[in-house]
């Protein structure tokens, strides 16, 4: 039997990457698009590398697909090869006491509002540090940790089910927003939640960590919003209730300083609402997997974020 090492070598690193992005993605589709192929190619490598293996690595299920046992194993297999290859590549770098590399990011989509104010000065002061920044929701950041595919995440709510350790470095405010000719947009105090039972209530999509504590702040308080629309994006969330479709909850980074009037400038489309409970409190986190040695540049980063690139 051929050893492992040259069963690996006869497996190519297009075939990989097709397969890790269609794994990742659930679709080859999408797994073409990301990768600036035709999906025909994406087929082939899949194919070829099933072949290889000596396994089928994906099934049908309705009109999408799922990944067989012998998938999820190299999905397993792939991130272990991954993280040794970052370990290597971090040796090399500490060997020759240079700070270079690649560092891999993962951030949930709120995140994007403020992370590549975070690695903008860290770049500048690491050159030879390659980075790399995933925006994904909630759900998609956990899905990675899991496969090992980044060095560190930078989300709200940490999953329990990982050996990971993390850095809290700044708070995260969840409001609520109407449109600007909202009701409640001039009084000048809190209102109950059961107050607004009738408003069409705009959520970010399952998944979301915005929308997971919203719900878990609805129950405990006894509370079921009217569910009117569920949205993909912070923006999105913003131009509907801007255009008179419902109430939401974001993040107050996602709509920036506000005014006493509640509304970030003049001619804002939607306003900042006095909603008793809110803000709800939560922190922006820095996380890693504890269980897979943390390469020099995410080394750096993590010492980076504690002593200097904290936001005031």
């Amino acid at each position: 039997m051929p050893s492992p090492i040259k069963r690996l070598m006869r497996i190519s690193p297009q075939q990989l990457r097709a397969f890790e992005t269609t794994a990742r993605l659930m679709s080859i589709t999408r797994a073409a698009r990301e990768l600036h192929v035709s999906q025909p190619t994406i087929s082939v490598q899949l194919r070829q590398l099933a072949e290889l293996i000596g396994e089928p690595l994906f099934e049908p299920v309705g009109r999408g697909i799922r990944l067989t046992l012998a998938g999820e194993a190299l999905v397993e297999a792939v991130g272990e090869i991954s993280a040794t290859w970052q370990r290597f590549e971090g040796r090399l770098s500490d060997l020759r006491g240079l700070v270079r590399g690649r560092l891999r990011i993962a951030a949930v989509t709120t995140a994007e509002y403020f992370v590549p104010d975070l690695l903008g000065p860290f770049g500048a002061l690491h050159p030879g540090i390659d980075i790399e920044l995933a925006v994904e929701n909630r759900d998609r950041v956990i899905a990675r940790l899991h496969q090992q595919v980044d060095d560190l995440a930078v989300m709200m709510l940490p999953p329990e089910d990982l050996p990971l350790q993390s850095l809290p470095f700044m708070d995260n405010p969840l409001v609520v927003i109407g449109p600007a000719q909202h009701r409640l947009a001039r009084l000048g105090h809190p209102v109950p939640l059961e107050e607004l039972t009738g408003e069409r209530w705009l959520m970010r999509e399952p998944g979301s960590g915005t929308r997971w504590v919203a719900e878990k702040h609805f129950a405990s308080h006894g509370f079921t919003p009217r569910l009117a629309m569920s949205l993909g994006s912070n923006e999105a969330l913003k131009h509907a209730v801007g255009a008179g479709l419902g109430i939401g909850v974001i993040s107050a980074l996602a709509i920036g300083p506000v005014g006493p009037s509640g509304r970030a400038h003049r001619h804002s489309p939607w306003v900042r609402l006095p909603v008793e409970g809110f803000p709800i409190l939560r922190q922006w986190s820095l996380v890693w997997r504890t269980d897979v040695p943390l390469s020099l540049p995410a080394r750096q980063f993590v010492s980076y974020l504690e002593h200097e690139g904290k936001p005031s």
